[in-house]
C-alpha cells in the first residue's frame, strides 16, 4: 500500500472513532459505485439523519487544506453516489446531509475538523 493510501485509511479510521464518540452509528465504509465513492455512511442519532461523509487527510498544506480537495467536481461525484445509495437501498423520507471531516496530521498528532452540510 502506498503512503497516500495508508494515510487515507488511517484518517478514515480516526474519523470513525471520532463519530462513534459523538454517538453516530457507522453503517458502511467505502461504498463504491460507478458514480463515485463515499468514505463513510453513518446515522447521526441526535438528529436522526443519514450522513454521507467524505474524509480528507493531509500531512502538510503543500496542496492546500483538506477541504479544498472537495471541489465542485468531487462534490458532483459525491452527490451522484449519494443519490445512487439512496436509490439502491430504497431510502425515502429521511433527512440526509453530506459532511466533510478534515484530518491534518502534524508531528504524528491528528487534528480533526468536522464540516457539516457542505451542499
Amino acid at each position: 500500500m502506498y503512503f497516500k493510501q495508508v494515510t487515507g485509511k488511517y484518517g478514515e479510521d480516526l474519523a470513525c472513532e471520532y463519530l462513534k464518540k459523538l454517538n453516530y452509528i457507522i453503517i458502511e465504509r467505502n461504498f463504491s459505485c460507478y458514480q463515485g465513492e463515499i468514505d463513510i455512511i453513518a446515522k447521526d442519532t441526535s438528529k436522526n439523519e443519514l450522513v454521507f461523509i467524505e474524509v480528507k487527510t493531509r500531512t502538510s498544506f503543500k496542496y492546500g487544506s483538506p477541504i479544498e480537495a472537495v471541489n465542485k467536481n468531487k462534490q458532483n461525484h459525491l452527490f451522484k453516489a449519494c443519490q445512487y445509495y439512496l436509490y439502491k437501498h430504497h431510502i425515502h423520507n429521511l433527512f440526509v446531509r453530506v459532511d466533510v471531516i478534515e484530518i491534518f496530521i502534524n508531528c504524528g498528532i491528528p487534528h480533526i475538523r468536522h464540516v457539516k452540510q457542505i451542499f
